[in-house]
């Protein structure tokens, strides 16, 4: 089944759009943010350059580019859970002109980002699925199609992630490919890193697991790959260099600051 020409609806069931919070929209300066009821910028956007990715933790999110062939990525498979402002979305389908889906619980989200946020309308390549994600993701027509997966799900304070137990770290491991990738944001005042850690680590193996060292803002970034593998010499150095090149992130303090997590 081609999951991007597939012709099944994608709003799977309605949602209760009172529980969920209000969008809203705010401009400083050159950068637009989005917001879920409270000050907590929940994704952003450089006005003028709308399909680049502007925040640091987001640009780490693409970390499994370094796993990809770089001449095989425009054949793979993205998929973001949590649209946020779309940013991961736009660079995938525009950027790297990969197939690319979302799973976003908030109608809301998704109106604000194709209004404010640049996010171009479901087509062959790009399809937004209205869904809980953790449903969602067990769908037997995603599973192992997704070459490189993001997961950013927070509720409107930003507190903790959303989704954060072994199970739903195991129907996320059933998605990937072989070669398949899977970052998370790990961030908030009331999530646990170590926790978290362990429990990716209960199901990817730890040789699996990748980390960057938290942004200034706290966030922190770690990858689980799939089938486990380490770079050769020069090799991680070698392929940030060709990502920055060819797509723009800049991944030079990534040869540095990515590293093989240790339990």
């Amino acid at each position: 089944m081609d999951y991007c020409e597939n012709p099944e609806p994608m709003a799977r069931k309605k949602n209760n759009t009172a529980e969920l919070p209000e969008v809203s929209v705010s401009d400083d300066g050159e950068v637009r943010h989005l917001h879920l009821g409270t000050p907590w910028i929940q994704g952003s956007m450089r006005i003028d350059a709308p399909f680049d990715l502007e925040l640091e933790y987001i640009q780490r999110m693409m970390a499994w580019l370094l796993f990809m062939e770089p001449d095989a990525v425009r054949k793979g498979h993205a998929m973001q859970l949590g649209l946020g402002a779309g940013a991961i979305t736009k660079f995938c389908h525009k950027k790297l002109r990969m197939c690319a889906t979302a799973i976003e619980l908030n109608p809301q989200v998704l109106a604000v980002c194709r209004a404010w946020f640049k996010l171009p309308p479901d087509g062959p390549k790009l399809r937004v699925v209205l869904a809980d994600a953790a449903q969602e993701i067990r769908n037997p027509m995603w599973l192992g199609t997704v070459d490189g997966l993001c997961v950013d799900l927070y509720d409107d304070n930003a507190a903790a992630p959303v989704l954060d137990s072994a199970e739903f770290y195991a129907d996320c491991r059933a998605l990937l490919s072989e070669g398949g990738c899977m970052t998370v944001n790990l961030f908030g005042r009331g999530s646990s890193f170590a926790e978290s850690v362990e429990k990716l680590a209960g199901v990817f193996g730890e040789d699996a697991l990748w980390a960057f060292k938290p942004t200034r803002e706290g966030n922190t970034v770690v990858l689980a790959q799939r089938t486990p593998s380490r770079f050769k010499r020069g090799e991680l150095a070698a392929r940030c260099a060709d990502i920055q090149e060819r797509w723009g992130i800049p991944t030079a303090k990534w040869v540095r600051g990515f590293k093989p997590l240790t339990t």
